[in-house]
């Protein structure tokens, strides 16, 4: 089950194997389940292309977050 859905912000978690433009991601397309680690495909606007990254990875961008509270 998603924890996101279509239309959220998001940030990537910090990764030093991963190189991810900073700031804010939207998703864009939930991924069907595969596996324990749901997957989404989401764009940045700093970004000409999109990613997919897992749940794991993600969480609810500061902004979304104080809009929500």
């Amino acid at each position: 089950m998603h924890k996101f859905q279509v239309g959220q912000s998001v940030d990537l978690i910090p990764s030093i194997v991963r190189r991810a433009a900073k700031g804010t991601y939207e998703i864009i397309r939930l991924i069907p389940d595969s596996d324990d680690d749901p997957q989404y495909r989401v764009k940045s606007a700093a970004e000409p292309h999109e990613r997919v990254v897992p749940e794991s990875q993600l969480e609810l961008s500061a902004k979304q977050a104080s809009l929500l509270s």
